[in-house]
């Protein structure tokens, strides 16, 4: 399940940018915008499709349903010629797929009685499942025309495959009845209390900005790496090097929380960033830029990873899980929404000049490394 969830979202998310842009010719704004709507996905999704899996709907079907009609809007956008028929079938598409994001989180811990120690080890294939999909589409499937049905973005129409293949796989899933609860949409707001901790309130905002940063490297890299000299097309499977630090990462990191604890961890996340940026900015050569993809890893690992980990620490029994929906929303949501908007705003600013494009988040991660060394530090989690 994990693995055909994140290979639907691989399979047109790291080269689509560069499709837009080039062969449909839309504006640095317009591709910005299309990616702000599956964030935005993410922050609606709780508030309608999680309350029919806790009362009415066994998550299994809802998956099922979900994935099924996910692959209509996928296909159609394969073969769009302008923006209004990219945005719309995007906006449908992302209704229906973020809500699954938690979805298939939410059906593993159910049924997981060690879901503590074992979870990770069923996430994981997620990012293999990006690896693959990334190297199937840079080494396997090339050209983004004619595509796979004639034309258009192949990643695209391999999307719409794998989320048909995955909605009727979800069908064979265990049964999830829903839990019927009475939980308000917005319990995650209960949270709140939490920016009373002063650290927990530098973090919150440190952790906005930085997702907004992200959207620089989601957005913008495959048509920075074109523009460097990779060959058309083979972004994807170079930039599945990211996730194959990913992996790596994700297996070091209770060894690294044991060692530097959370602020040391969180840190060292936030510190490569700027460094990945600043590589970005010189513009080459290519093997160092494509050498500085493995630094994806700690980035995301050790700062997002590590976010939700600081949480649940920081949060009392009673608001854990809507502290945790919160983080979520800024992290998954409101961050990359304003991120996709703003690197969309500073690429049509600076045109193809990747160096002053690159320099914008340096400067803010350098700023936010600043400020989180010097303000943020958490007193020990009691356990």
């Amino acid at each position: 399940m994990m693995l055909l969830e994140y290979m639907v979202w691989g399979a047109w998310y790291p080269d689509f940018s560069a499709y837009l842009g080039k062969v449909l010719q839309l504006s640095d704004g317009q591709v910005g915008g299309i990616y702000s709507l599956l964030p935005i996905g993410c922050m609606v999704a709780p508030f309608f499709v999680g309350q029919l899996a806790d009362r009415f709907v066994p998550t299994d079907k809802l998956l099922a349903v979900l994935h099924l009609a996910g692959a209509m809007p996928l296909a159609i956008m394969a073969t769009a010629r302008d923006y209004d028929g990219v945005w719309i079938w995007m906006l449908l598409w992302a209704l229906l797929y973020g809500p699954t994001l938690a979805l298939t989180n939410s059906i593993c811990f159910h049924h997981m009685p060690e879901a503590e120690g074992e979870f990770s080890l069923v996430r994981v294939w997620g990012t293999i499942g990006w690896i693959v999909v990334g190297l199937l589409l840079g080494i396997g499937i090339r050209g983004w025309a004619p595509g796979l049905l004639g034309g258009g973005f192949d990643g695209m129409t391999l999307a719409a495959g794998l989320s048909a293949i995955l909605g009727v796989f979800c069908f064979t899933l265990p049964h999830t009845p829903p839990a019927k609860k009475n939980d308000s949409p917005l319990a995650f707001l209960g949270a709140l209390q939490l920016l009373k901790n002063r650290e927990f309130a530098i973090f919150l905002g440190l952790a906005f900005v930085v997702a907004t940063e992200l959207m620089f490297y989601f957005i913008l890299t495959g048509p920075f790496l074109y523009a460097i000299g990779l060959p058309e097309g083979q972004a994807p499977a170079w930039m599945s090097i990211a996730q194959a630090a990913e992996i790596v990462t994700m297996l070091l990191l209770p060894k690294m929380l044991n060692k530097w604890g959370i602020r040391g961890t969180m840190a060292l996340g936030i510190l490569a960033w700027p460094v990945r940026y600043a590589i970005f900015a010189l513009g080459g050569p290519l093997w160092l830029v494509l050498a500085s993809l493995t630094l994806h890893g700690i980035c995301y690992v050790c700062f997002f990873t590590a976010s939700y980990i600081y949480v649940d620490q920081v949060a009392g029994p009673e608001i854990r899980a809507s502290a945790q929906g919160l983080i979520a929303f800024v992290l998954l949501g409101a961050g990359m929404v304003a991120g996709s908007w703003f690197a969309g705003y500073i690429a049509g600013l600076y045109k193809d000049d990747y160096t002053r494009i690159f320099m914008v988040p340096l400067v803010l991660t350098v700023l936010c490394a600043v400020i989180f060394m010097a303000l943020f530090r958490p007193k020990a989690a009691a356990h």
